[in-house]
């Protein structure tokens, strides 16, 4: 009896194990977005100083949302990153990798100037929680970086 209770306990715990440290490193995060259809204004942040929505923004961007899925629309600082790729830099590399490609989108500065910048519209699997977005700038490099949607709220 001890036995069986023992490993009953052993298992319980590995599920809650399994459970509780997500997905594996890499992978994207499948859940359906739990936010009614409509459009969002959320906070978009980034792992690096050098990858970030337009300060013209505030560090948000527009969360669209249909059918349990996001997308959400920034508005980069300027032109030199010019492909994203939700997941790893790794994977953007292989062939039949399908690559975010650039809008031209117009910023507008609180001193009333404005500037056209490459703005995307980035895959959500998942709100409040870091996922994987690589990207490629002039120089040809891929990098990795962590990015976290969050605080939707509703645009009227």
């Amino acid at each position: 009896m001890k036995k069986t209770l023992a490993l009953m306990l052993t298992l319980l715990l590995l599920a809650a194990f399994a459970v509780a440290c997500g997905t594996k490193t890499g992978e994207q995060p499948t859940s359906k977005i739990d936010l009614p259809d409509g459009v969002y204004t959320a906070s978009f942040k980034t792992d690096s100083s050098m990858f970030h929505v337009n300060e013209a923004n505030n560090g948000k961007g527009v969360l669209t949302v249909r059918d349990g899925k996001a997308t959400i629309h920034i508005s980069l600082v300027g032109k030199s990153i010019l492909n994203l790729y939700p997941g790893l830099a790794e994977d953007a590399q292989k062939d039949g990798a399908v690559l975010l490609e650039p809008t031209i989108d117009t910023v507008t500065y609180d001193d009333g100037t404005s500037e056209e910048v490459y703005g995307f519209d980035v895959p959500v699997p998942v709100i409040g929680e870091e996922f994987d977005l690589a990207l490629i700038g002039k120089k040809g490099k891929w990098y990795d970086h962590k990015v976290v949607v969050s605080d939707p709220v509703p645009q009227n």
